[in-house]
């Protein structure tokens, strides 16, 4: 038996919930002067630069939420407009045939936009998580910097709902009987970048869907439309107790069972 992992599997455990205390205290960073990325032997040439080639996107950005942290220019010590996230721009327009070298891409390394925001930041660090640590995906892959929405949504007119359901098809199912939730978006239930709790959930058991399906009136008994549900809750889950197993959505059964 190994005798050091009693004491360190407490520790885990604690630098884990530390994390998970600190996230409503930490918050993205608007006011503060961000430091730009850096390239080495680049120097900073402007947003007007910038608009010359990427018209579209410099006709969206004003309608985005990023255009609130915008400044004319950036410096060495000092971020603003478009060098703030994608860095110095002069070695990336004398390079115009090839569109990756010398510039910033969060669809390659999210490390700028972590550098603002900090919250997201630690939530990838979580025992669960999207793959983004591992480089598996990236922030784009979900969210658009420069438009008026930031969300990808999940049909290609921007008009359908939750973009979580961009990847995950079999949840966006076309279902007879569907979970009230799914209207509020995936967020009620799960935390998109990272949790403590498998499938990403904000609660690992009954006390999720108790957070909107409690009601009481029966003596000490937890109602649920007209059923006592006491004892069915002391055998686990609402999803995992063979109840309510189909929690998105049903084909088949109002009460979402498969």
């Amino acid at each position: 038996m190994d005798r050091n992992r009693p004491a360190s599997l407490p520790k885990i455990l604690a630098g884990w919930w530390v994390i998970v205390l600190l996230l409503p205290a930490c918050t993205s960073r608007p006011e503060v002067d961000m430091v730009p990325p850096g390239i080495e032997g680049a120097r900073y040439v402007g947003n007007q630069a910038c608009a010359s080639c990427h018209e579209e996107i410099t006709r969206n950005f004003p309608g985005s939420v990023h255009s609130r942290y915008f400044r004319e220019e950036a410096t060495p010590g000092r971020a603003g407009g478009c060098e703030s996230c994608h860095g110095a721009g002069s070695l990336h327009i004398e390079a115009a045939r090839d569109k990756d070298r010398h510039i910033f891409n969060p669809g390659r390394d999210p490390a700028p936009c972590l550098d603002c925001h900090l919250e997201v930041g630690m939530q990838f660090q979580l025992p669960r998580h999207h793959a983004l640590p591992e480089g598996l995906m990236n922030c784009i892959d979900c969210h658009d910097p420069h438009q008026r929405e930031i969300f990808k949504r999940s049909d290609p007119f921007g008009s359908g709902p939750d973009p979580c359901l961009r990847c995950h098809t079999e949840q966006a199912r076309n279902f007879l009987f569907v979970h009230e939730a799914m209207q509020e978006g995936c967020t009620l239930c799960h935390r998109p970048h990272g949790s403590i709790h498998d499938k990403l959930l904000i609660l690992p058991d009954a006390n999720l869907c108790l957070r909107c399906h409690a009601e009481t009136g029966m003596g000490e008994g937890i109602l649920m439309g007209k059923t006592d549900h006491s004892a069915f809750l002391r055998m686990g889950s609402c999803w995992t107790a063979g109840c309510h197993t189909a929690v998105h959505g049903s084909m088949v059964s109002p009460r979402l069972l498969h």
